[in-house]
């Protein structure tokens, strides 16, 4: 049977949460690659261009959700809370939210998503440690946790319902296309990179489900994605580049988050014992 994905100029590609900072870098940047960008948001959003479609929707409403999905080909998932918050706010848009879009995503036919998840779902693995995509969760807050109940149904749907989904590990995506900061000489990606690893991911022609990390082409990169290089990502940016500048301005990490991968939101709340979180995956 002939796949959408046989010609991706043809693909017609919903992007949730499009009035984000990654929505609105990914819009900028796909503009004209498909015959269909469709762009939804609670928030508001610029209006629609040539072969663009915008719409308002909340994804805490499955029927509206659904509706968004029509004649869709593959998904980009990027609406909900982007940052560490409060149980109350996590819950209702990164999974209940998140589970409205993949479900109404087989309901409607869509053939595959492309899930916006983080580094914050392994963010307690230690940093002297590389990982790659199959090391064990290690969330490191509330939002670690929605990520990796996002990946978590994502196995299931492609498992069980053969919907095609890559879930992608986000680094440090900045609105200023440049790091800020010491942590992200090792974890940035610029927006070109993040345009380009979505649009590996929307138009390859065949996976099941893969997990990759979003992340430039950094020289202190602690992240493999080796298992993931068929899809043809090959970023092109580097953080180094701005090594000396963020070194200069840059204050002094704290003890704790220097010590994980998922930098500051280690040390928020914490109370534990850093001597027991060992760097492996048991």
């Amino acid at each position: 049977m002939p796949s959408p994905f046989d010609q991706p100029g043809a693909l017609r590609v919903l992007i949730t949460g499009a009035a984000g900072n990654i929505g609105r870098a990914l819009r900028a940047q796909l503009r004209g690659r498909y015959a269909l960008l469709r762009l939804t948001d609670i928030a508001p959003q610029a209006a629609a261009g040539a072969g663009e479609e915008v719409q308002t929707v909340d994804i805490c409403d499955p029927a509206a959700v659904e509706r968004s999905m029509q004649g869709i080909d593959c998904v980009v998932h990027l609406a909900g809370v982007p940052g560490e918050a409060a149980w109350d706010t996590v819950l209702p848009l990164n999974i209940e939210g998140c589970y409205n879009v993949y479900e109404a995503a087989r309901s409607q036919g869509v053939r595959r998503m492309v899930f916006a998840s983080s580094n914050h779902a392994v963010g307690f693995h230690r940093r002297e440690t590389f990982i790659d995509t199959d090391v064990a969760a290690r969330p490191d807050g509330r939002y670690g946790v929605s990520k990796v109940f996002g990946e978590a149904v994502g196995r299931l749907y492609a498992d069980k319902y053969g919907l095609s989904v890559a879930c992608l590990r986000i680094g440090s995506f900045q609105p200023s296309d440049r790091p800020s900061e010491s942590r992200h000489l090792l974890t940035w990606i610029s927006h070109r990179d993040m345009a380009q690893l979505v649009q590996r991911c929307v138009e390859h022609p065949q996976f099941h489900f893969i997990v990759a990390y979003g992340v430039s082409n950094n020289l202190r990169s602690r992240w493999d994605n080796t298992s993931v290089k068929f899809l043809g990502y090959r970023p092109r940016d580097n953080a180094e580049d701005y090594a000396a500048e963020v070194m200069a301005t840059s204050p002094p990490e704290d003890p704790i988050a220097a010590q994980f991968h998922g930098g500051m939101y280690c040390p928020m709340e914490f109370v534990g014992d850093t001597t027991r979180i060992d760097g492996g995956s048991l």
